[in-house]
């Protein structure tokens, strides 16, 4: 697994050795390493073209660090730090995930977290170190303008929780 660092301090892209054939693929789509959290729940969704999802995370104590990966499909990957005191606070990285080229991002916690489909459908699968809890959710809307986002779709698909999520100039 090689793990590559970003120009964000703890965010992470782990890119697995990938062994293929005549016969199809194999590689280690998981291992725990020294620079991850342990991780206690997996969850999946699936997308159409066009959706977001996002911009997402948890208040501490719940905030939950992230290990997200593409099964099918492609998207768009986006993490903001929102970490206090952080020198990159409001800054963001945008990754394309994909069944192809089969890249992990490792996002830590108190980071915003959002994704867009780009291909027809996408499966998106996700490890956390911490329970979902509801009363903890918040997030910052997905086409806020002091973030400017491009997430590479123009006409998206967006729930209409995500529509009334905060500005990033309102968010704590």
């Amino acid at each position: 697994m090689n793990v590559t660092k970003t120009h964000i301090e703890g965010l992470l892209i782990l890119e697995p050795t990938v062994f293929a054939d005549e016969r199809g693929y194999f590689f280690e789509s998981f291992r725990q390493l020294p620079e991850l959290p342990i991780f206690i729940q997996d969850n999946q969704s699936l997308s159409k073209y066009g959706t977001i999802r996002g911009l997402h995370m948890q208040k501490q104590p719940y905030s939950q660090a992230k290990l997200v990966r593409v099964l099918k499909g492609k998207v768009l990957d986006v993490a903001v730090d929102v970490r206090p005191n952080s020198p990159t606070y409001g800054k963001y990285l945008t990754i394309e995930l994909s069944e192809e080229n089969k890249k992990q991002l490792f996002i830590p916690e108190n980071f915003l977290h959002g994704f867009s489909v780009l291909s027809d459908e996408a499966v998106f699968f996700y490890k956390v170190n911490k329970y979902y809890n509801k009363e903890s959710e918040t997030g910052v809307v997905y086409n806020d303008q002091t973030l400017n986002i491009d997430w590479k779709i123009s006409n998206p698909i967006v729930s209409e929780k995500d529509k009334t999520l905060l500005s990033f100039l309102d968010f704590k």
